[in-house]
């Protein structure tokens, strides 16, 4: 391995790298689904909390959760599903940036 690269590139493209197989398998997981299928296919993850939180239905439950998939689905042109894909997507590349900006303080 080249001594040249730095922890803060390796930091990079590994949160790059685990962004793009999170919207990878979510968007297997909800491609062409209902929103039932959708509902069931995130419940339970950080992006669902994170969708619950966008939504136009309160903060509790599979309706604040759904239309705040919706809501940020719209954002790029899209519905619940888009919405699915990015919020599933954001903590995943939040942590990948926080590493980044970390390892690159700290870099030579």
């Amino acid at each position: 391995m080249n001594q040249n690269i730095k922890k803060s590139t390796i930091a990079g493209v590994a949160g790059t790298a685990a962004t793009g197989a999170s919207i990878a398998s979510t968007t297997a997981a909800v491609a062409g689904g209902s929103a039932a299928t959708i509902m069931s296919a995130t419940a339970g993850t950080t992006g669902a909390v994170f969708a619950a939180t966008a939504g136009t239905a309160g903060t509790a439950g599979g309706a604040a959760i759904a239309s705040g998939m919706a809501s940020v689905g719209s954002v790029v042109g899209g519905g619940m599903a888009a919405g699915a894909v990015l919020t599933a997507a954001a903590p995943v590349a939040a942590v990948g940036a926080l590493a980044y900006g970390i390892f690159r303080l700290f870099d030579d």
